[in-house]
């Protein structure tokens, strides 16, 4: 599992290629990524925001690639044959029309104006994105190893509350039966109090007991509210990204738990169910870290 916050970067020369490719994120919904290249170089940014969508589910991710050229690699020199034959007709008919020694010589014909020209070559795009592309892999490796430990991290934390809450659900569990017997006893003091010297129907304190179990029942939630603590756990453990699914499931435990307060009807469970729901909150806030 991994954080969405990370950097990476990478240097290496590749051919005739220097390549820097750097990348960092932040959090964010869903995947937004941007990369940056030299001008000349654009063509690289499509194939780079590829590469980083295959390996990234989500966050706010920027690229940059450097690329500098090994001197005079890019450079061409281009020879002007059509002027350099126009330079010899004219040196040998001087040399004919006045009986003079024929020394021409390719350095001096190459030093005769726009005999040779230079210019610069455009990189050949494929090798470049290849040449690009293995650098940015380096530098995404280092960035998913940070991301990773983050990623760790987080983990230890949400799995330490996740436990918290389980214990707390066991108070919840074992609370609930006395509720019911305090009821019952309330109820029977109040009917004894109101009734006097009158016989008490049993039967009807029985069933009034048994009504308000039913309503204020919560063993359905916190099976349920077990049973996603269970699979948060796994969730966990998982090297795919799951950072919405794990959000799904604790906006659904805390439905849980907002089910369990409105049955309280009890003070001390009232506040067992606002720490767990502190809990819920916290688990919460590291999730939005979780790619």
């Amino acid at each position: 599992m991994k954080s969405m916050t990370g950097y990476g970067r990478a240097k290496e020369t590749v051919g005739k290629f220097t390549i820097t490719a750097e990348l960092r994120a932040v959090n964010h919904r869903y995947l937004d990524c941007t990369v940056k290249a030299p001008r000349q170089y654009g063509f690289l940014e499509e194939a780079v925001k590829k590469a980083a969508s295959a390996r990234i589910a989500r966050g706010k991710v920027e690229v940059y690639i450097g690329v500098e050229v090994e001197e005079a690699a890019d450079l061409a020199v281009t020879v002007n044959n059509a002027v350099a034959e126009h330079y010899l007709t004219a040196l040998r008919g001087l040399a004919a029309r006045y009986d003079l020694t024929d020394d021409i010589t390719v350095m001096g014909l190459a030093s005769l104006p726009e005999v040779l020209g230079a210019e610069r070559v455009e990189q050949d795009a494929a090798e470049l994105t290849a040449a690009a592309l293995t650098v940015f892999e380096t530098a995404a490796a280092h960035f998913d190893e940070m991301r990773a430990r983050e990623g760790e991290k987080l983990a230890g934390d949400v799995r330490s509350r996740c436990a918290a809450i389980e214990k707390m659900v066991g108070v919840v569990e074992e609370r609930s039966p006395e509720r019911v017997r305090e009821y019952r006893e309330k109820l029977l003091a109040r009917m004894q109090e109101v009734l006097k010297d009158t016989a008490i129907d049993e039967t009807r304190i029985l069933t009034e007991a048994a009504i308000y179990a039913d309503k204020t029942a919560v063993d359905e939630e916190t099976v349920r509210l077990r049973s996603h603590l269970n699979q948060l756990d796994l969730m966990l453990g998982e090297t795919a990204a799951v950072g919405r699914k794990l959000d799904f499931l604790v906006q659904e435990m805390n439905r849980e738990a907002n089910t369990i307060g409105s049955k309280a009807n009890d003070v001390a469970l009232a506040r067992t169910v606002v720490d767990i729901k502190s809990e819920i909150e916290k688990i919460r806030e590291q999730i939005q870290n979780i790619e």
